[in-house]
């Protein structure tokens, strides 16, 4: 019997099963565990199942000197050391492809929500704002027929792009060896589907904003780090975009007392793409099936990308 770490309790099924095999020990509690806590407790591990709020690095690896997997519940892989876990033949497992379509549906959400100033709407019924029908309140922008730039078109940037179709949205697919600051210039909506790596961080900075078209909404449901946030704050402040809708910041959370929230035309989500029970459920499966596969020496079903 193995003894596996759950860095977060999570309430699937999936769990149940593991459990009923294997000794699993969960750290309590709703928030992640400090640094000092994950390293004793992932001391005596033979796997560990990890949320991207876990940083696997080389210095909490040699920590545990009995760890045979690492399965993290994400898509990406940016919390682990892909590197140091390889040069100790840790695998590493991801949860791909299941959290596409409520990603892709979060995203238009968004886009609908940024566009349509339905946050500041909700806000002045609330207020007692809403006297009568006014024919110049709350005017938002067009979708249908909007310019669409998907930056990162992979799985959940298609499946977006599928979505635009009902919209007529003209697409623009930008990929690492396209042009960005000239699909900026001509898109009326941006969204953000790249993996977070050191060439894309701060990918949308002051000079990406300054490009963009005015008037522009910018939309993030990859990863924070993705967007410059002080340049984000200013051009919102400025008027340069006409409203941004995140759901995903840098740092996670986002503390009340960060300027961006200061910024006008900013809706705010908690990283909640893929947070529908269905989705919660496969992608606690997948990361099961990565672990149990580690810890039995086989191969991971849904290995990290790059490894």
């Amino acid at each position: 019997m193995a003894r596996v770490l759950l860095t977060r309790s999570l309430p699937f099924d999936a769990i149940t099963t593991l459990e009923a095999d294997h000794d699993v020990v969960t750290h309590p509690g709703p928030l992640p565990p400090d640094r000092a806590t994950l390293t004793h407790l992932i001391a005596d591990a033979d796997g560990v199942l990890c949320l991207l709020t876990d940083r696997i690095d080389a210095t909490l690896l040699d920590a545990a000197p009995r760890l045979r997997v690492v399965s993290n519940l994400a898509v990406g892989t940016d919390n682990v050391d892909l590197v140091a876990c390889a040069a100790r033949g840790i695998p590493v497992g991801a949860t791909p492809d299941v959290l596409t379509e409520a990603t892709a549906d979060l995203t238009f959400a968004l886009i609908l929500a940024a566009a349509r100033r339905l946050a500041d709407g909700e806000r002045a019924v609330r207020a007692g704002d809403w006297r009568t029908w006014e024919p110049a309140g709350w005017l938002g922008a067009d979708v249908h027929g909007a310019t669409l730039a998907i930056v990162g078109a992979g799985r959940i940037g298609e499946a977006v792009a599928r979505r635009a179709a009902g919209f007529a949205m003209p697409v623009l697919r930008v990929g690492r060896d396209d042009d960005l600051h000239a699909a900026l210039g001509q898109a009326d909506i941006v969204s953000l589907h790249a993996p977070l790596t050191n060439a894309t961080r701060h990918l949308i900075d002051a000079r990406a904003l300054a490009a963009c078209k005015p008037g522009a909404i910018l939309v993030n449901t990859a990863r924070g780090g993705l967007v410059d946030q002080v340049a984000l704050a200013a051009a919102l402040h400025a008027g340069r975009l006409a409203a941004a809708a995140l759901d995903v910041t840098d740092p996670e959370p986002l503390p009340v007392t960060d300027p961006l929230l200061d910024a006008p035309n900013l809706l705010v989500v908690p990283h909640i793409g893929s947070a529908t029970r269905g989705t919660r459920e496969r992608m606690v499966s997948i990361a099961v099936a990565n672990l149990v596969a580690g810890l039995t020496g086989a191969p991971l079903p849904h290995p990290a990308p790059g490894t």
